[in-house]
C-alpha cells in the first residue's frame, strides 16, 4: 500500500534522532497526555457543578459535549499541524492553552463562560494530545516503536485509573473547582520540561516545503464536529431524531467534499486512498466498535455496583479501577505479543478479550460476587491494553513516517468516535431492555441486555471481519 511513500518532488521532514534519555522523555509526554484521561475526574464533580450553577440535570451534559466536540473535530487537523510545524511545538502550544482553559473553567463566574472555557480546554487537548503518540515514538529507535507506544498507553491507563479517585478526593476537600485547578500545574510543569524533548528540523520554505491545506482542514473539522454532534443529539429525548439524522447527512456530504478535494491537492490532511484497503479499514472499524462496547463499563456499571450490589462510592471506584488496571497490564503485554506473533493477531486477541470480558456481565445479578465482576473488568481492560498498543502500531506503520502526527491522531479519533457512539447506542440498549425482555424489566434487565448486546455484538463483528482474512494476517496477501 506504499506505507512509506512520499509525495513526488517533496522530501519528508528530517526525523529527530532518538533521545539519549528516552525514559525521561516518555515520562514528560505521558504527563502531558494524562491531562485528557484525568478529565474523568470531572464526572465525579458533576453533581457539585450542577448545584453551583443551578442547572437542570440535562443541561450539565453540555459540559461534556462542548469538550468532546471540540477536541474530537480538531484531532486530525492538529496532528497534521504537528507533522508540518513540529510535534513538540504543537504539543507545547496545546499545554499552554490547556492550562488557561482549566484555570478559566475553575474561575468561570457563570455557566456560559464556563462552557466557553471548556471549549478552549478542548482546543488545548486536541493540540497537545494529537502529537503525543508521535512524540513518544520519536524518543526511541524505530525498532522499539511498539515499546514506546506501550509506555505511552500505560501512562494514559494510569491517569484514567486514578481519575475517579482523585476527583472524589479533590471535590470532598476543596470543591469541584479543584478538578480543574489541579491540572494547571501539571500542564505548566510539563510545558517547562518539554524543552527536553527532541524536535525535528523542519523545512518550512523552499522546494521541500509542505503546504497546509486550510480548506481541507475546515472540511474535515466540519465533518467530524457534525458527525459527533449527530451522535450526541441522537441520545437526547428532547431533541427530535430528525435533527440528528440531518446532521449525519450533512457530515456525509461534507465528507464527500473533503474526499474530492483531498484527491486533488498534493498534501491533504489524510489521504482517502488509505481507506480503500481492508487491511487498514478493518482494524480501524473494530477499534471504534471495541471502544463503543467497552464504554458500557463507565456508563452503566457504576449504577449496577451502587444500586444493585449496594457498594459504597469508594468501593465502586476501586472496582471500576480494575478495568484500567487491566489496561496497565495489557499495554506491556501487547508490546511483547507484537514481537512474538505480530500486530494483527495481537489486535484480534485484544478485541476478543474485550468481548469475552463484557459478555458475561450480561448474566450478572443480585447474587454475583464482586470479585467475579472485578475479574471480568480486568479481562476487558487487558483486552483494551492489547488492542490500543497493537492497533496504534498498525496505523503508525501504515502511514508515512512524516505523518506520525496524523497517525496518532487517527488512533485517538477512532477511540473518541467509539465512546461518543457508545453513549448513544448503549443508552438506547439499556432503555430497551429495561422496558421488559425475556420476562424481566427494570434497570437490571436493561443492564444485562446492554452488556449482552455490547459484548456479543463485538464478538460477532470480530467473527464477520474474518471474511477478510488478509486483515488479520501478518503477511499482505
Amino acid at each position: 500500500m506504499g506505507a512509506h511513500a512520499g509525495v513526488p518532488g517533496q522530501a519528508p521532514l528530517t526525523k529527530s534522532a532518538p533521545s539519549s534519555r528516552p525514559a525521561l522523555g516518555l515520562a514528560i509526554v505521558g504527563l502531558g497526555a494524562s491531562l485528557a484521561p484525568l478529565d474523568i475526574a470531572v464526572n465525579v464533580a458533576l453533581p457539585a457543578i450542577t448545584g453551583h450553577f443551578k442547572l437542570a440535570l440535562g443541561d450539565v451534559q453540555w459540559l461534556v459535549i462542548c469538550y468532546v466536540l471540540v477536541y474530537g473535530s480538531l484531532m486530525l487537523v492538529c496532528g497534521k499541524l504537528g507533522d508540518l510545524f513540529g510535534h513538540r511545538l504543537i504539543f507545547r502550544i496545546g499545554l499552554a492553552i490547556s492550562a488557561v482553559g482549566c484555570a478559566a473553567c475553575a474561575a468561570a463566574p457563570d455557566w456560559p463562560l464556563f462552557l466557553w472555557a471548556r471549549a478552549a480546554q478542548g482546543v488545548g487537548t486536541a493540540l497537545a494530545l494529537s502529537c503525543t503518540p508521535a512524540l513518544a515514538t520519536s524518543l526511541f529507535p524505530e525498532k522499539e516503536r511498539t515499546k514506546a507506544l506501550a509506555g505511552y498507553a500505560s501512562s494514559m491507563a494510569f491517569a484514567a485509573a486514578i481519575g475517579p479517585l482523585l476527583g472524589g478526593a479533590l471535590v470532598e476537600v476543596w470543591g469541584w473547582q479543584a478538578v480543574y485547578w489541579v491540572r494547571v500545574p501539571i500542564a505548566l510543569g510539563t510545558l517547562a520540561l518539554s524543552g527536553l524533548l527532541p524536535s525535528p528540523s523542519l523545512r518550512l520554505s523552499g522546494p521541500d516545503a509542505r503546504p497546509f491545506d486550510a480548506v481541507g482542514a475546515l472540511l474535515l473539522a466540519t465533518c467530524m464536529s457534525t458527525l459527533l454532534l449527530s451522535l450526541v443529539l441522537s441520545q437526547r429525548k428532547e431533541v427530535a431524531g430528525l435533527w440528528a439524522l440531518a446532521l449525519f447527512v450533512v457530515a456525509m456530504v461534507v465528507l464527500v467534499s473533503y474526499v474530492r478535494r483531498a484527491n486533488r491537492v498534493p498534501e491533504p490532511i489524510i489521504r482517502p486512498a488509505l481507506f480503500a484497503d481492508a487491511r487498514f479499514v478493518v482494524p480501524n472499524v473494530l477499534n471504534v466498535l471495541a471502544n463503543l462496547a467497552g464504554f458500557s463499563i463507565l456508563l452503566l456499571t457504576p449504577y449496577y455496583l451502587v444500586n444493585v450490589l449496594k457498594l459504597t462510592a469508594l468501593a465502586t471506584g476501586i472496582v471500576l479501577a480494575m478495568a484500567f488496571a487491566g489496561s496497565l497490564a495489557g499495554a506491556p503485554l501487547s508490546a511483547l505479543l507484537v514481537r512474538r506473533i505480530g500486530q494483527r493477531p495481537t489486535v484480534f486477541a485484544g478485541i476478543a478479550c474485550v468481548g469475552l470480558g463484557l459478555l458475561p456481565l450480561g448474566f450478572t445479578g443480585l447474587q454475583t460476587p464482586v470479585a467475579v465482576v472485578a475479574l471480568l473488568l480486568i479481562l476487558e481492560g487487558v483486552g483494551q491494553g492489547l488492542l490500543t498498543v497493537a492497533y496504534t502500531d498498525i496505523v503508525t506503520a501504515t502511514l508515512p513516517p512524516r505523518d506520525r502526527g496524523v497517525a496518532g491522531s487517527l488512533s485517538l479519533l477512532t477511540r473518541t468516535l467509539g465512546i461518543v457512539g457508545g453513549a448513544s447506542v448503549l443508552t438506547a440498549l439499556q432503555a430497551r431492555g429495561a422496558e421488559g425482555i425475556w420476562g424481566m424489566a427494570g434497570f437490571l434487565a436493561g443492564y444485562r441486555f446492554a452488556f449482552l448486546a455490547a459484548g456479543g455484538g463485538l464478538l460477532v463483528a470480530l467473527l464477520l471481519s474474518c471474511l477478510w482474512p488478509r486483515a488479520w494476517s501478518n503477511r499482505a496477501v
